[in-house]
């Protein structure tokens, strides 16, 4: 017999559990407290259970499968079409396991605890250094008060203050010198910090098949192979290369109507982070490689740099999932002469 069709609205401490007996054709609903969900799930046979890939959704995803249960995640926005009425948690369940049954529903791979530790490795990089652009901006902007004018560049903009600071000792309040070193002090400890996160990283891709065999490939670094590795989770949860390039919002957005279809710009789905990634590694391939293949450098003569980007980001996009998906190693593609 078909498993019975769970879904779960996920809260904090409440949660809203919406599922239909087989047999009966009964419509059950029902609200059960953190502390009862596992119990709940841990006295049933095993049945498909559906959540929406939001906050705890995977920790909950690894925990149900524990209990033999088959676990799977829908991303939000193709649960938002089938929410009837006014928005509450019973027509939210209500909605997921709407969407669960159709056929052409897409899922989202459920991620192990390695790949969410990475990620948050990744946020919190990306956060200090948000923190310490803005840090060194401000210090551009209050000296800039004071006739004092940074050169570019964090570190050499950092030396130059410091300098400065010294210089105008004596013209400037103590109270202000003294915030100001205090400053730089706070920019050195930020420095620290992402270097000991960076070290982490690396350490974890040292460790990692995948990851060094994705970082053969020209454009991607450590931080976008660890990033890409955690971000797909199971590679077979996309069809296909474009499939993945589509999740991250690196293929043209379409709007058409009577069998006449256009083509925009990049739909921009997706995971930001990993698209920001991939499109910086492109420009730094078509800024440094010395001998681009003829195909690239016929699209850069006739097209934007930024287009040429975005669509190498693609190709890597499509090759990383090649890769992972069919475990295989990079190959670089023999040029022939112009």
């Amino acid at each position: 017999m078909e498993p019975t069709t769970i879904a779960i609205d996920l809260a904090k401490r409440v949660f809203q559990v919406h599922f239909v007996e087989h047999d009966t054709g009964t419509i059950h609903s029902k609200v059960l407290k953190r502390a009862q969900l596992k119990p709940f799930f841990a006295n049933r046979s095993r049945c498909r259970v559906v959540m929406e890939a939001c906050g705890s959704a995977h920790h909950w995803a690894r925990q149900l499968a524990a209990l033999g249960h088959d676990v799977q995640l829908i991303a939000a926005q193709f649960v938002r079409p089938f929410v009837k009425s006014n928005k509450n948690d019973a027509a939210d369940a209500a909605a997921i396991w709407e969407a669960a049954q159709r056929p052409g529903m897409r899922f989202v791979a459920v991620k192990t605890e390695d790949q969410q530790a990475m990620l948050a490795l990744h946020r919190m990089r990306q956060q200090l250094v948000r923190i310490r652009v803005m840090q060194v901006n401000q210090l551009r902007g209050l000296l800039y008060e004071f006739g004092v004018v940074l050169p570019q560049g964090r570190r050499t903009a950092i030396e130059a203050a410091r300098a400065s600071i010294a210089s105008l000792a004596d013209q400037l309040p103590a109270m202000l010198t003294d915030s100001l070193q205090d400053q730089i002090s706070r920019l050195l400890v930020l420095d620290e910090q992402i270097q000991r996160i960076e070290q982490r990283i690396t350490e974890w891709r040292r460790g990692d098949e995948a990851c060094r065999r994705i970082s053969e490939i020209p454009g991607v670094g450590l931080l976008t192979a660890t990033a890409a590795v955690a971000v797909i989770g199971n590679a077979q949860a996309f069809r296909s290369g474009r499939e993945f390039a589509a999740y991250l919002g690196l293929v043209p957005r379409q709007n058409g109507s009577g069998g006449k279809v256009k083509l925009g710009g990049i739909s921009k789905r997706g995971d930001v982070y990993l698209r920001t990634l991939l499109i910086h590694g492109a420009r730094s391939v078509i800024s440094s490689s010395r001998q681009l293949p003829e195909r690239m450098r016929a699209m850069l003569a006739r097209r934007p740099t930024n287009v040429v980007a975005v669509a190498l980001a693609n190709k890597v996009a499509r090759t990383i999932w090649a890769l992972l998906a069919y475990g295989r190693t990079y190959q670089p593609a023999t040029s022939t002469p112009a």
